[in-house]
């Protein structure tokens, strides 16, 4: 395997690191190589790697790998955003999960990352007035990443999904910069209002497992809202809420919440 040539990019950096840590992947575990090289060192760009791990992995018998994949080219090559909010989400897995300690590995395995780039793309088609490909996409999203996110819902760059299982972002939500979330928070309504009815979550947001935040309310930037908390009304920027319904039990404790990821209320409560 000595022989392998990466096609690294001179102006990524990046994508220059994932190709470099696939030739060694490779190294330690030729029976990875197949997927690896198909996945990773095949392509050129990062917008083409993550293309076709979009095609690949919401392909079924109702929708083709290549039809998808003409509709992630398409995206990547129209939308210059998306490869750059996808290689900040990339970052800040890698900054913020103790799990991740190479570039590939959202790429290949952490479907937090998979399922926040297919919803890019789902986005993408939302605004470019191809709704109902853009509910298709969702749907597959949902069966096969345990992630709902409506492609309508507008979410920001360095998202950091972790586990990522049971995720409900509803339709009319924002999500700001740098949030991180974990498993089984939902993003919701609070019934069956019409119009503006979700959450918009400020930029440096934690969310806690299991955390429901229901409502068209504002969380305030860099908060923290523990895990299993119910919050129904708006949250000051740089405060802690816990409980069901969720009260505010202190500051913050740090500038950054969503990077430092520190879960614990000892002392707020």
């Amino acid at each position: 395997m000595s022989n392998i040539k990466p096609k690294l990019s001179s102006v990524d950096p990046v994508w220059s690191r994932v190709c470099e840590e696939a030739v060694e992947a490779i190294k330690e575990e030729p029976l990875l190589g197949g997927l690896i090289h198909s996945s990773l060192l095949h392509h050129a760009r990062m917008e083409q790697a993550l293309a076709y791990r979009f095609s690949l992995k919401l392909a079924s018998g109702e929708m083709s790998e290549q039809i998808l994949r003409e509709i992630a080219d398409e995206a990547y090559a129209t939308d210059p955003d998306l490869a750059q909010s996808a290689r900040a989400d990339l970052m800040a897995v890698f900054e913020r999960d103790p799990a991740c300690h190479r570039f590939l590995q959202p790429i290949l395995f952490f479907k937090g990352f998979q399922a926040v780039q297919a919803y890019r793309v789902g986005h993408w088609l939302w605004k470019s007035g191809r709704t109902d490909l853009a509910y298709f996409v969702q749907m597959r999203v949902s069966e096969v990443f345990g992630v709902d996110i409506h492609p309508a819902a507008v979410v920001g760059k360095g998202i950091m999904i972790d586990h990522a299982h049971s995720i409900v972002i509803g339709e009319t939500a924002g999500v700001g910069d740098n949030v991180s979330m974990l498993h089984s928070v939902t993003l919701g309504g609070t019934g069956k209002e019409d119009g503006d009815r979700h959450p918009k979550i400020g930029n440096g947001v934690m969310i806690g497992a299991g955390a429901k935040v229901l409502g068209n309310i504002h969380v305030g930037y860099c908060s923290r809202i523990a895990a299993g908390s119910v919050v129904l009304q708006d949250v000051p920027h740089n405060t802690t809420v816990a409980g069901v319904p969720a009260r505010v039990v202190g500051e913050a404790g740090c500038a950054q919440p969503s990077q430092t990821m520190d879960q614990l209320l000892a002392g707020e409560i």
